[in-house]
């Protein structure tokens, strides 16, 4: 299971809490750092079922200041795409992928429900 993070989030510590504590066993990659591919944001997006929107950091700096709320209903899918793998600070965090499930942002009970099987 591949845990994306960016170590100062307090959810993101949070979430790791959770995983440490349900004895999930991970391994954690810096989003900032090590950030997501467009090959990559492309397959968990097609496993995630998620709307491409969900994967951004609607509350990150970079998407206010690139002013994203406005711009990205005028874009396609697959720019989207393209520009979440600019920046790991613009995707939203946590994230996990597990096989064919994909978990983003941290909510204890979808995350208890998916992977605590």
């Amino acid at each position: 299971m591949l845990f994306l993070c960016y170590p100062k989030c307090t959810t993101c510590k949070k979430a790791k809490k959770w995983l440490d504590e349900n004895n999930i066993e991970y391994s954690e990659r810096h989003i900032a750092e090590e950030n997501p591919s467009y090959e990559e944001l492309k397959e968990w997006h097609g496993k995630s079922g998620l709307p491409v929107k969900k994967f951004f950091n609607t509350s990150g700096m970079i998407y206010r200041d690139m002013k994203l709320k406005d711009k990205l209903p005028d874009m396609s899918e697959d720019e989207q795409l393209k520009l979440l793998a600019t920046n790991g600070m613009l995707v939203k965090r946590p994230m996990v992928i597990d096989g064919d499930n994909v978990l983003v942002g941290f909510r204890e009970a979808e995350w208890e429900e998916t992977l605590n099987r």
